[in-house]
């Protein structure tokens, strides 16, 4: 049956008329789901639960790979009055992109006879006739001809070599025995010597051009797969533009703009694979065609978690920064958008306290909620309020960091001297520090050992992610200290010092699967990030004897 994109739009099953309506729509890249858009992740995961896609979100059908898969919901009110939502899923459902009552792609490339599946079937055709020529095997015997054969002569000219120099030797030896040398018997030595050389440079001729004919024919091959390929480039480059001219979004106001125009100002220049096929950019480009007004919006995982970046079943997650914040600067152009609360003036959990000081070094408490150096928006630091504190007599010289989120100890230092000498404790990894964190559940495990090598989420910024090919090593060693109403209280020790490394080592699957509380990236909002930095041990820079300090645990 055509899909029908009547159905999409979804009546509340649950009475939502006492719900009074947010004031401003989602701000989609920090948000806490709104009571409509908590009821429609209700009724949608009902359908999810019960429809049977050819789709594994789970580890359940062997005849499938298990892929998790992001759901979106956007609460929309018709012009009558009348509310309900819309609901979307990225991407690609198994290999369909029409599934009702989810909305369609804002740009549906496989529409029969569109210009893509033309120009898609072009490549197909000349990814063939390069896939035909690198196998066929007469070109195979011919490369496989041309390394065996270069190998032998590389052989044969050696072994040529070794016997001339051999007979140099002899000939110097003759020389040498012979008190005086008959000018005939010089002559037939010289000869010998010559009629070597000449063999010689016989056989580098010989094999020189019988490389270069295994070569030619090696070439007639090559050559033709170098301008298929060129082609299968020049083609596929002007099928992207006409389709990132063509892929086109509208706002709020009734703007349209293509993908890339909306990419051609951010510092790619150039819209990433898949962008536009998230959930927000559906969601919205539906709404708008069909005269319906976002109310809310919500998105969340379904299924089981990616190898590289977190994502948990059921967890609620912002729209993408690298896919999707150009796209929705965009979109919601004329609709009022809460504002980003991370950019407001925060509110730290307590003040900088002082723990230790001397001429050289000053080590501080920073309570959850402050960052530790300015950011690009907000300002108000440890760095600055000790800059601000003690203006009149150092400037404070950062060490290292602690996440906004997290509490506990730091040590700056207050000159260069002491400053050059810990910074090499730290790159040397000498330095010695300690974190306790709480965990949303129980491990398995009383202690051990997490190794997962990690880089940064380059679409999803800060996030970190789980990468072996590319990613930095990061080691941390845990040991459970006590377990309580299902949730484990554990020493952190970090070998490496990455960004995040604490937390993506805690939740991610390979890890301890096991988020901190209050851990907005990677687990769920709390009243706090529950992971405090409890001690620190160093040699001081100038006394040279180890010190530890602590701060006690305040959560």
């Amino acid at each position: 049956m055509p899909f029908n994109p009547v159905t999409c739009f979804q009546p509340f099953q649950t009475d939502v008329s006492t719900i009074p309506l947010p004031e401003k729509f989602t701000y989609p890249f920090f948000y806490e789901p709104h009571e409509l858009s908590l009821i429609a992740v209700k009724e949608l995961e009902v359908h999810i639960e019960e429809s049977n896609w050819e789709h594994n979100f789970y580890d359940n059908r062997p005849d499938l790979t298990p892929i998790g898969k992001m759901f979106g919901v956007l609460v929309v009110q018709k012009q009558t009055g009348e509310l309900g939502y819309l609901s979307a899923f990225s991407g690609k459902m198994g290999e369909r992109v029409l599934v009702e009552p989810f909305v369609p792609p804002v740009f549906d490339r496989l529409t029969k006879d569109s210009y893509f599946l033309e120009g898609q079937e072009e490549l197909n055709k000349i990814n063939t006739k390069v896939a035909q020529l690198e196998n066929d095997p007469d070109y195979a015997s011919w490369v496989s001809l041309f390394t065996s054969q270069t190998k032998y002569a590389e052989g044969i000219l050696t072994q040529e070599k070794e016997a001339i120099k051999r007979s140099k030797a002899k000939r110097n030896a003759e020389k040498e025995k012979e008190k005086e040398i008959n000018p005939s018997f010089l002559e037939l030595l010289n000869e010998q010597s010559k009629s070597e050389q000449l063999k010689l440079k016989r056989l580098k001729r010989y094999w020189k051009n019988r490389l270069a004919f295994i070569q030619s024919k090696i070439l007639t091959y090559e050559e033709v797969i170098l301008q298929l390929k060129k082609e299968r480039k020049s083609k596929s480059n002007a099928l992207q533009k006409r389709l990132f001219s063509e892929y086109k979004f509208l706002n709020y106001n009734q703007e349209w703009e293509s993908l890339w125009d909306i990419f051609k100002h951010t510092p790619t220049n150039t819209p990433p694979s898949g962008a536009g096929e998230c959930c927000a950019p559906k969601l919205l480009q539906f709404a708008y065609l069909n005269h319906l007004k976002p109310i809310a919006m919500a998105e969340f995982w379904w299924g089981i978690s990616p190898n590289s970046i977190i994502r948990k079943h059921k967890h609620f997650y912002p729209a993408c920064k690298g896919k999707c914040e150009p796209i929705l600067g965009h979109m919601l152009k004329g609709l009022e958008v809460d504002s980003n609360p991370l950019l407001h003036k925060t509110k730290p959990m307590g003040n900088v306290e002082i723990v230790f000081q001397d001429e050289h070094i000053i080590l501080i408490s920073k309570p959850s909620g402050l960052l530790s150096v300015p950011g690009k928006e907000l300002k108000d630091s440890v760095e600055l309020r000790l800059t601000e504190q003690f203006k009149t007599e150092f400037t404070p010289k950062l060490l290292h960091r602690l996440d906004m989120a997290t509490s506990g100890i730091m040590i700056f230092a207050k000159t260069k001297r002491a400053h050059k000498n810990l910074q090499k404790q730290f790159l040397n990894r000498t330095i010695q520090k300690r974190y306790i964190a709480l965990l949303d559940g129980v491990l398995p495990q009383k202690s051990g050992e997490i190794n997962l090598p990690l880089r940064v989420d380059y679409e999803n910024r800060p996030n970190q992610m789980v990468c072996y090919e590319h990613g930095k090593k990061a080691k941390t060693v845990y040991e459970v200290i006590h377990v309580s109403n299902g949730k484990s209280l554990v020493y952190f020790h970090p070998v490496t010092g990455r960004t995040h490394q604490l937390r993506v080592h805690a939740s991610h699957p390979k890890g301890l699967n096991t988020p901190i509380v209050g851990d907005i990236l990677y687990g769920k909002k709390d009243k706090r990030l529950h992971l405090h930095a409890e001690k620190i041990t160093f040699i001081h820079p100038v006394l040279k004897k180890e010190m530890t300090f602590s701060v006690e645990l305040n959560f």
